[in-house]
């Protein structure tokens, strides 16, 4: 069964940085995408960024795209996002999602199977 697990929020004041981690198991993520997905509030949970291991690379967020920055570590099966000048329009539940097929892309919350269970990320102005 595939497991996802996140790590690394916090409270942090705004221009500041954060890196979360998803470590994950019973899958080996090689053939599969990744995202980070957020929900704030009161709001919808939308899309932040995805990499991909197809040639796909990595795509994000007009929102979040020249601050954040999505990676990851396949001998360590682990995902990466690399959060830097954060805002307060940032602060939200964080979460990592995979496909349950192997799709190439998508921004799509349906096209995601797995989640995990949130990492809190608060930006203090």
């Amino acid at each position: 069964q595939v497991q996802l697990v996140e790590s690394g929020g916090g409270l942090v004041r705004a221009g500041g940085s954060l890196r979360l981690s998803c470590a994950v198991s019973g899958r080996t993520f090689k053939h599969y995408i990744m995202a980070w997905f957020r929900q704030a509030l009161g709001k919808e949970r939308e899309f932040v960024a995805l990499v991909g291991w197809n040639g796909v690379g990595t795509y994000y967020a007009d929102s979040v795209k020249g601050r954040f920055s999505i990676s990851g570590d396949n001998a360590k099966n682990t995902v990466y996002l690399n959060m830097d000048s954060l805002k307060p329009d940032d602060t939200a539940i964080y979460y990592c999602a995979t496909p349950g097929r192997p799709i190439t892309w998508s921004t799509q919350l349906s096209d995601y199977t797995y989640w995990g269970q949130g990492t809190q990320v608060t930006v203090s102005s």
